[in-house]
């Protein structure tokens, strides 16, 4: 099991964003569920970032709407950075 964690930044952004879309929070609910068992699950799409935001990885909420988060393997570790559309976390 992987610890999830927070950034403040991320709670900003989450509420904003699950005021817009209130109808995606079930489905955000079970994107954190499944990483905590594991991320590295083919459904959740992860992927490591590049450029700017080398270091990062990010998961697929739907097609639209990605989060972003930092992930720390040996500390099994999931920090959630932001929330948003495609163009708004990248």
């Amino acid at each position: 099991m992987y610890v999830i964690v927070a950034t403040h930044q991320f709670f900003r952004q989450a509420r904003k964003f699950f005021k817009k879309h209130p109808d995606l929070k079930p489905r955000f609910e079970k994107l954190v569920d499944a990483l905590a068992l594991d991320p590295f699950q083919s459904s959740l799409e992860l992927h490591p970032l590049t450029g700017k935001l080398e270091g990062l990885w990010a998961a697929s909420l739907t097609y639209k709407y990605r989060i972003t988060l930092m992930l720390m393997i040996q500390e099994k570790e999931v920090t959630l950075i932001d929330i948003g559309g495609h163009e708004e976390v990248y």
